[in-house]
């Protein structure tokens, strides 16, 4: 791999020749391959494409295995059905930060601004306390499809997809507990991932990207409670993007850093990455009345009936989540129940997906593997099934919908999500 010369000067000015000679040898290695089980959906029964006999254990974060290669996911119909996530190691070390700075005697609202595709949405949707509520954002349109895919996939209610700026949130002043942000970087950490991302390096980038990087703490930093977490975050090694922000975070916004780290390729098992958590300063603690579930961690649901949609939102926020939906630019809102067909309700994929779904709702049939790949390739099916909308799953874990027509079945599964590739596993 050839480095541009300005970023090898850089990193041995910043890291000393021992650790830089360190860095640049892991960038030309075979990253590790990590993931991580949904708790809600993931048992030991499950015939994932990997063993966890033999994964080891990413020691900072809960449910997180390394894997000695990397199963083609594609083909492993639970990865659709959101048992687990594939996610960088080290991008998980926010589950560490949250165990030791995140409040848990209370449920939060959280913000994770800048989410796509959705790791760390996922880990932070597992990690909050019962009852949170999660904001995941995303501004760039085709991201932010990604990530409302994923989070669907997930499976929780209590969550919001937004494809906004950061500007956008000015009127949720001191609404967030929690606040998560993987800014925008010069992208080091993707060198041996992306090659653009070495091509498109230069000392240049890097001062626009700790400019934006300031820009957007400030856009956001008045929708953070008073005494609240920031988790400041990067894939880029540079002090410029990473210590010097945050020094200018504490000094400038307004807040005490708690502990950062850095993990470098070469010296730790993952990617590039940088995680800071900040507390911010507290001016008069906001210690209104927090939001309540019930002991099941879903809780109950207000549902409310549209021309084209019916929708469950989690009663403690249902009023917090539908100002949302009047003030910005929400992908997900809730759990989407039916949605309006030309003749009649259909069930939304996303219920399938969701804690919230009812077993029982809807007649079940368990598909074959052959059968269940070509469901997710949107293909129409064959199968004994009673007439009507029928829940199909593999392994007992939901799939989506069909609606049987006698001796085959309309397939339900969205569109824009199917695997478009024509090759046949063995």
């Amino acid at each position: 791999m050839e480095l541009p010369v300005d970023f090898c000067q850089l990193i041995r000015q910043q890291y000393g020749d021992e650790t830089a000679e360190k860095l640049f040898e892991g960038l030309s290695e075979e990253p590790s391959v990590s993931i991580r089980l949904n708790p809600s959906k993931f048992k030991e029964s499950l015939p994932t494409s990997f063993s966890l006999e033999k994964a080891e254990l990413v020691p900072w974060c809960p449910d997180a295995y390394y894997l000695n290669e990397r199963p083609t996911f594609t083909f492993d119909p639970l990865f659709h059905a959101g048992v687990y996530y594939v996610q960088e190691a080290g991008s998980m070390y926010l589950a560490e930060m949250l165990r030791q700075f995140m409040p848990k005697d209370h449920p939060l609202i959280a913000l994770d601004l800048c989410a796509a595709p959705g790791g760390k949405s996922t880990l932070l949707r597992s990690l909050l306390p019962e009852g949170s509520l999660l904001v995941s954002n995303e501004p760039m349109p085709k991201r932010a499809q990604v990530l409302a895919e994923n989070i669907t996939k997930w499976g929780h209610p209590a969550c919001v997809v937004t494809r906004n700026y950061p500007a956008d949130f000015s009127p949720f002043v001191e609404q967030f507990d929690l606040l998560v942000t993987d800014v925008p970087c010069s992208g080091e950490g993707m060198f041996r991932k992306d090659e653009g991302a070495i091509r498109d390096w230069s000392l240049e980038n890097v001062e626009t990207c700790w400019h934006r990087q300031r820009d957007i703490l400030s856009d956001i930093w008045p929708t953070l409670r008073s005494g609240g977490l920031l988790i400041y975050s990067t894939c880029t090694f540079n002090r410029f993007e990473d210590e010097e922000n945050v020094a200018w975070i504490a000094k400038e916004l307004g807040a005490e850093i708690l502990a950062d780290r850095h993990f470098l390729p070469g010296r730790d098992r993952g990617e590039g990455f940088y995680i800071a958590a900040l507390k911010k300063n507290a001016k008069e603690m906001n210690n209104g009345v927090r939001p309540h579930y019930s002991p099941t961690g879903v809780g109950t649901f207000i549902r409310k009936e549209t021309k084209d949609s019916v929708v469950l939102y989690p009663e403690a926020h249902a009023t917090l989540m539908q100002k949302m939906q009047r003030s910005l630019h929400c992908l997900v809102c809730g759990v989407v129940e039916k949605e309006k067909g030309v003749k009649d309700w259909v069930p939304a994929h996303a219920y399938a997906m969701s804690l919230a779904y009812e077993r029982g709702s809807y007649p079940e049939y368990e598909l074959t593997y052959d059968k269940t790949i070509a469901y997710l390739r949107r293909e129409a099916l064959r199968i004994d099934a009673p007439k009507g909308y029928v829940l199909v799953t593999y392994q007992g874990v939901p799939l989506g919908f069909v609606k049987s027509i006698g001796n085959r079945a309309n397939n339900l599964y969205p569109q824009e999500w199917r695997i478009r590739t024509t090759h046949i596993p063995n």
